[in-house]
Parts: C-alpha cells; sequence; structure tokens
C-alpha cells in the first residue's frame, strides 16, 4: 500500500484555519460544503480538497452555486491526533452547540470547544445565506485497511443523493451516535453524506476522496458532468473501490471508553463476515462476542475512539422501496394511534413506545417509517425521527 510522501504529510493546516476554497458562482443557487479532518488523525480529506483546489479554480467560471471546503478540527490535525480534549465529531450535541455559539462569551472548557466556535461562525451564515438545497460531506479515513463505504441518516433527501454515487453505504449509523457534524447539519435541513475511503494516509485513500468531491459537484448540481476534469475516470475509481452500490443497515454498536481496555483481535476489515458467538475483541472483562451474524464494520485499531466496531445486514432495495411508498403516503403520522405508542408532549417526531403492549411491532417496522433514533427510559423505547425526511427547508 502506497503512503503519502513525507512533505505532505509535514503541514496540513495552521490552527483556525477552517476555510480552505470557497467558490460562489451563483449565491442564490445550491450549496455544497465539504469537511476534511473532523478527526485530525484522518488527514487525507483536507489533502484531496487541497489537491482539487487548483483544478476547481480554473473552473470557477462553471460553477452554478456556492462551494464551502472545510478543515474540522485544526488543532487536532496540527498535531496528527485524532482530538485534544474531546471527539469533535462527537461534539455537536445540542447543549455543546448552544454554549459554543459565535455571538456568546462563555468560558471554555475544552480545545474542540474553540473548533466548534469557528466552524459555527461559518456554518450558520452559510445556512443563513442559502436559498436552495444544500449538501454536506464528511470525509473520513479508518484505522484498519478495508472497502471503502458512504454513511447516510436515514431520509429520503439524504438516500436519493447518495444513490447518485457508485458505492456502498451505510443506513443509519448517525442513529447509533451521538454529536457528530453530520447529524446536527442534518437537523437543520442539511442532506448529508459521510464517506470513509481507506487505510489512514494510503494513497488510495486521497485519490477515493479527490474522486468522490468530484462526483458531488456533479450530483449537487454545482458543476456539470462535461465540466469535470476526468468524471468517468472518477466515477470508475469509486465503483471498483467499493465493488458497486449497495445498502448495508447497521444493526449494533459496540460502544467503549477508555477504561474497558478494549483490543480489537486482529485480522478484521470492513465488510467482513462473523457469527453470532464469534470473538471478535477483548476486554477487561474478557471476550466480546458478536451479538448477532452479520459483517462487521470499522473495527477500532487505534487507541482513541469511541467505537469499538459495528455490525450491520445488507438490506434489499425493496425495503427501501416500500419505506418511501409508506413515508410519502404520510402512514408515519398515523404511528400514534398504534397500541402501545405515545407521542411527545411537544416534540412531533418522537414516540415512547411501551414495550410491554407494543411488543409485537418490531423495531423494524419503526425503521419503515423512519424512526431510528432510539433510547431507553423505563418501560419505553423512545423513538424519533428527522424533521426534513422529504422537504427541504431551503428551497421554498
Amino acid at each position: 500500500m502506497q503512503e503519502l510522501n513525507t512533505s505532505e504529510k509535514s503541514q496540513i493546516v495552521e490552527k483556525g484555519e477552517h476555510l480552505l476554497g470557497e467558490f460562489i458562482g451563483n449565491s442564490n443557487g445550491k450549496t455544497l460544503i465539504i469537511f476534511g479532518g473532523v478527526h485530525g488523525n484522518e488527514a487525507s480529506g483536507v489533502l484531496a480538497i487541497k489537491r482539487i483546489l487548483p483544478k476547481l479554480e480554473s473552473l470557477s467560471t462553471k460553477i452554478r452555486g456556492r462551494v464551502f471546503l472545510l478543515a474540522g478540527n485544526t488543532r487536532a490535525l496540527a498535531n496528527k491526533v485524532r482530538f485534544i480534549d474531546s471527539d469533535l465529531n462527537r461534539h455537536f450535541t445540542t447543549r455543546n452547540v448552544n454554549q459554543n455559539l459565535p455571538n456568546l462569551q462563555n468560558e471554555i472548557i475544552a480545545s474542540e470547544d474553540i473548533e466548534q466556535k469557528e466552524l459555527l461562525t461559518i456554518l450558520l451564515e452559510v445556512l443563513r445565506t442559502a436559498r436552495d438545497e444544500v449538501f454536506a460531506i464528511d470525509l473520513h479515513s479508518t484505522s484498519a485497511d478495508g472497502v471503502p463505504f458512504g454513511t447516510v441518516g436515514d431520509t429520503l433527501r439524504n438516500r436519493h443523493f447518495a444513490q447518485k454515487f457508485p458505492i456502498t453505504f451505510l443506513l443509519g449509523i448517525e442513529e447509533q451516535l451521538e454529536g457528530t457534524i453530520l447529524e446536527y447539519l442534518n437537523n437543520r435541513g442539511t442532506v448529508t453524506l459521510g464517506f470513509e475511503a481507506g487505510q489512514h494516509f494510503a494513497e488510495s485513500t486521497i485519490a477515493n476522496h479527490e474522486a468522490l468531491i468530484w462526483l458531488a459537484l456533479v450530483n449537487a448540481g454545482i458543476l456539470q458532468k462535461k465540466d469535470v476534469p476526468d468524471f468517468s475516470k472518477h466515477y470508475q475509481t469509486l465503483e471498483k473501490a467499493t465493488g458497486g452500490k449497495r445498502i448495508v443497515e447497521i444493526r449494533y454498536r459496540h460502544a467503549i471508553t477508555e477504561k474497558d481496555e478494549f483490543e480489537m483481535k486482529k485480522g478484521f476489515g470492513n465488510f467482513q463476515p462473523v457469527e453470532k458467538g464469534q470473538t471478535l475483541a477483548n476486554d477487561k472483562l474478557g471476550e466480546v462476542k458478536a451479538k448477532e451474524t452479520g459483517m462487521i464494520l470499522m473495527p477500532l485499531y487505534q487507541k482513541l475512539g469511541e467505537d469499538g466496531f459495528f455490525l450491520g445486514r445488507e438490506i434489499s432495495p425493496f425495503w427501501l422501496w416500500l419505506s418511501e411508498i409508506v413515508r410519502k403516503a404520510k402512514i408515519p403520522q398515523l404511528v400514534g394511534w398504534l397500541p402501545g405508542v405515545r407521542k411527545h408532549e411537544t416534540e412531533a417526531e418522537i414516540y415512547y413506545i411501551n414495550t410491554k403492549i407494543a411488543r409485537f411491532f418490531p423495531l423494524q417496522i419503526f425503521h419503515l417509517l423512519g424512526f431510528r433514533k432510539r433510547r431507553q427510559a423505563g418501560n419505553s423505547l423512545v423513538v424519533s425521527r428527522r424533521l426534513y425526511d422529504t422537504k427541504s427547508p431551503f428551497v421554498n
């Protein structure tokens, strides 16, 4: 596996250097935001952005909307670590965002509070001035080598955008996590897509990120296909790297903390089949075994991180088609009439499910209706879905 040269890795960004590129063709057109380096040890996205900047500059007269190319955790990038005090990609909770709004003078607790305030200064202005659809892409890499893939929050708008790319994508991973930057933007109405392009600092990872950026510019309506240099080559790069289109549903996340002393067993790669009961890792309590049969995703082979691994299963396009039919028919609005299901007092898209009464309604039914975010509260399962499933708040 070819790695990047030392000179290119030596200096990624200076602290606070978030806006790497800005291109405004039509201020009333669609908007594309691309992040690299939200995790500081995953610099390939930033490097891919820097590589395409001269080419994008030469195409500036062809741009039909707005493009913002951003570096994420600049202080972590400068120090070549995942984060300084806390994971920036778990930092975008409602509480943290409200504390770190640009106009507030608050006590800074963590380095990532500064990063968040700096990013929000840019993002809130971009969203405020949007006059058409807004797309956001977050570029990542993994500690283990494996097949690249996309990640998609479960809205119909997200799905439609993701299906324009020749990649495998994971459905529902954002619903397993709290405080990701894409979840924050998705909840604001942005169409989002994450992309794990390969192993850190592999040359192929940069190529995959570059290819995805070019396709995103076309798929978001910013550039026409004929204006993108080597569009077919970029399409083929992604198609070859990812093995083509398929849909995998995330079914389990193994959350960890530093105190767990988690250590992944060697040899696992993305999409590798595993059997229920198979030993996947060890921690201070002993063996960590697969909860069900499926495929393993993002096995952790680095010291920092809150996700040991994920388990998923491939799902049929028919199931996605059916869910689109029932959502467009507004059937999810009727879920509150089901026995054992109660609507939240103030939040329209949150429901409480009494698992003793509604035990005959499998979770897959709620997935079908778009309810993926879930947590346990006593005898109730709390489920919610995103506000902007079918309609954008940026389009009149």
